[in-house]
């Protein structure tokens, strides 16, 4: 079992998915890597609600989160995780295919770290996964008083 911190993915696009989930393999990363389809789902594995009450009390390294989903939006969930204070120094990259300025403005708005827009080929999908990967799980160093295990 890793003692890395988990990475949580919400997605609702199996294709997408499958897409990131080869990315980051690709580029070795060792945290596993939580899936979760819509919005609600999203917001009960963070509060550690519902089928996730038994959820480990560590949070995610970092949640790539899509903007367009079922239930709650990608901007819904990123509002009530920003607004909890022991949630909101969680790194949230906003992962979407929306170009929109009103979509970026409220991201940025509501405290997301980066907003990437999924890039349509495979290969520069794989390429800018394999980045945001090694960035938050890796490189990004976070808030004081938060503990991240590495392997090292």
């Amino acid at each position: 079992m890793s003692n890395l911190k988990r990475i949580l993915l919400v997605e609702d696009s199996d294709n997408d998915v499958q897409l990131t989930l080869a990315a980051l393999e690709e580029t070795h990363l060792a945290n596993e890597v939580d899936v979760v389809k819509d919005g609600q789902q999203a917001i009960d594995y963070l509060f550690r609600r519902g089928s996730f009450t038994a959820r480990g009390e560590e949070h995610p390294a970092v949640v790539l989160l899509d903007l367009k989903l079922p239930k709650l939006n990608g901007l819904e969930v990123l509002a009530r995780l920003k607004g909890d204070p022991e949630l909101k120094t969680i790194p949230v990259v906003m992962l979407t295919s929306s170009r929109e300025e009103p979509d970026l403005k409220r991201a940025y708005g509501l405290g997301v770290n980066a907003y990437v827009v999924k890039p349509v080929g495979f290969n520069a999908f794989t390429s800018a996964l394999k980045e945001l990967g090694l960035f938050w799980a890796i490189l990004n160093e976070p808030p004081p008083g938060t503990v991240r295990k590495d392997s090292h």
